[in-house]
C-alpha cells in the first residue's frame, strides 16, 4: 500500500487569523515544538502534499514548508487524509483505517480519511467541517483545537512540555559551564554551543535546543522551553516560549511563539505575544502585555474586536515586520505583515499591514522600498524570496494600499 496523502485545509476560521494568514497558512505557524503542519506528518506518517488555503495564498513555496494546492486539484487518487490547520494532535503514531472515517481532534470535527477512489468531501464542508454530514465511522484523536490566534499562545507552554516528552523523552549528558536547576528534561542536540554562565531552570518545564543552537552568557533559560535549529541566543532571560529555527534573540522572552528567522539582537521585552517570520526589533523594543486596570484584553479580529477573556496578552506582529529603536506596543497591539514602525512614538492598537511611519502617523509602505528590504533580509539568512513568496507579498501590498487616504 502506498504512503497515504495528507492535506491539511484552512477552514473559515482559520483564514482569518489576522496578521498571519494574509501571508502564509496557518498550518505553517509554530506550536509547541512543531510547526501545525508539521505534527501532522508525524501523527500519520506521511509528508504534507500542500495546504489547502485562501486563493491569495495560491503559489506558496516558502523552503521547508508545504506548497498550497487548489482543492479541486487533490483527484481521487490514493488515501488521502485532509485535517483541519487548527488542529494540533498529540504526537502517537496512527495507523490509517482503511474504510472511510471522519476525524475528529478533542472531540471536535476536524477532517476525513478516504480511501482510494472515492470522492472528496465537498468544498463547503472543508470550510466548516461541523456542518458535514455525519458518517458512522468516526476516528477520535487526542489532542487540542484552537480557536483563535492568542491560543497558540496561551497554550504554547503545556505544548511545548508534551512534545519534549514525546521527541525526546531521554535527558542529555551535563553540559560543562551549564547550571541547572530542576527535575524535568533538559534535551540537546546536535552540535550545540552553550557557553559559561548559562543557567537552565526546568522546574516547571523541559527545556530543548535544537541542533546547531548556540546559547552566549549571561543567560537564563527557564522551562518550558524550545530553540529551534541554529537560532543564537546572545544572552538575557528567555522562558516559556518557543523561539524558531535560525534566530537572533537577546533579552526578555517570556511566554511567547517567534515563527523564526527573525532578528531580535538587543534588550527589550517581549512577553505573551506572537511573533512572524522576518520580524527585526530595534533595539529596546518592548510590549505591554497587562492593562493597568487588569481588565481582560481585547484584541481586533476581522470580525471586530474580541475580549480574549485572558489578563496577559502582548502583541502580534506578521511577518517582515520592522521596529526602529525604542518602539513601545501597548497590549493587545496587531501590526500587519510588512511594517515598518520607528520613532520610539507608541503606534495604534491595530496598524494595517504594509504600513510605514511613527505613531498614529502612519503611511502606505512603498512596494519597491518593502520589496528591496525584504530581498537583503532573506539574503542574510543564505535564503532567498522566493517567487511564490514574492508574489504573495505584492498582493497582499495591494489589498493592503487600495483605497486608503491618499498622503
Amino acid at each position: 500500500m502506498s504512503k497515504p496523502r495528507l492535506f491539511i485545509f484552512d477552514d473559515r476560521r482559520a483564514r482569518r487569523w489576522a496578521p498571519f494568514t494574509l501571508t502564509r497558512p496557518v498550518g505553517e505557524l509554530l506550536f509547541g515544538c512543531l510547526t501545525l503542519r508539521e505534527r501532522a506528518e508525524y501523527v500519520f506518517g506521511t509528508r504534507c502534499e500542500g495546504h489547502i488555503t485562501r486563493s491569495a495564498l495560491r503559489g506558496f513555496d516558502e523552503p521547508g514548508g508545504a506548497p498550497s494546492v487548489a482543492f479541486e486539484g487533490i483527484g481521487t487518487e490514493g488515501v488521502r487524509i485532509l485535517l483541519s490547520s487548527r488542529c494540533a494532535p498529540e504526537l502517537k503514531t496512527l495507523k490509517i483505517p482503511e474504510a472511510p472515517v471522519r476525524l475528529n481532534v478533542a472531540g471536535q470535527p476536524a477532517g476525513w480519511i478516504i480511501p482510494d477512489g472515492e470522492p472528496l468531501p465537498s468544498e463547503l464542508w472543508v470550510r466548516d467541517p461541523s456542518a458535514a454530514a455525519g458518517q458512522s465511522d468516526i476516528l477520535d484523536l487526542e489532542g487540542t483545537v484552537l480557536g483563535r490566534p492568542w491560543d497558540l499562545v496561551a497554550e504554547n507552554p503545556g505544548q511545548v512540555t508534551r512534545d519534549v516528552q514525546a521527541l525526546w523523552p531521554e535527558k542529555s549528558d551535563h553540559v560543562p559551564g551549564l547550571l541547572q536547576t530542576g527535575d524535568k528534561q533538559l534535551s540537546i542536540g546536535n552540535n550545540v554551543q552553550v557557553e559559561p554562565g548559562v543557567y537552565v531552570d526546568t522546574r516547571k518545564g523541559p527545556v530543548r535546543l535544537e541542533d546547531g543552537v548556540c546559547v552566549e552568557g549571561p543567560a537564563r533559560l527557564t522551562g518550558p522551553l524550545f530553540v529551534g535549529a541554529s537560532t543564537h541566543i546572545l544572552g538575557g532571560h528567555i522562558g516559556s516560549s518557543s523561539i524558531g529555527p535560525v534566530s537572533v534573540v537577546r533579552g526578555e522572552v517570556s511566554d511567547s511563539v517567534f515563527l523564526g528567522c527573525m532578528n531580535k539582537a538587543h534588550d527589550g521585552y517581549i512577553g505573551c505575544s506572537m511573533l512572524g517570520k522576518w520580524v527585526n526589533l530595534g533595539a529596546l523594543t518592548t510590549n505591554s502585555d497587562l492593562k493597568n486596570n487588569y481588565q481582560p484584553v481585547r484584541i481586533w479580529t476581522p470580525e471586530g474586536a474580541a475580549d480574549t477573556g485572558m489578563l496577559k496578552i502582548g502583541c502580534f506582529l506578521g511577518d517582515h515586520v520592522k521596529t526602529g529603536i525604542g518602539t513601545i506596543f501597548g497590549t493587545g497591539t496587531l501590526v500587519g505583515a510588512g511594517s515598518n514602525l520607528f520613532g520610539g512614538i507608541m503606534p495604534p492598537s491595530v496598524v494595517p499591514p504594509f504600513s510605514w511611519g511613527s505613531g498614529p502617523d502612519l503611511q502606505d509602505y512603498r512596494w519597491p522600498d518593502f520589496l528591496n528590504t525584504a530581498v537583503q533580509v532573506v539574503a542574510r539568512r543564505q535564503q532567498a524570496l522566493t517567487p511564490g513568496v514574492r508574489r504573495i507579498l505584492l498582493e497582499a501590498w495591494n489589498k493592503a494600499t487600495t483605497g486608503r487616504p491618499a498622503e
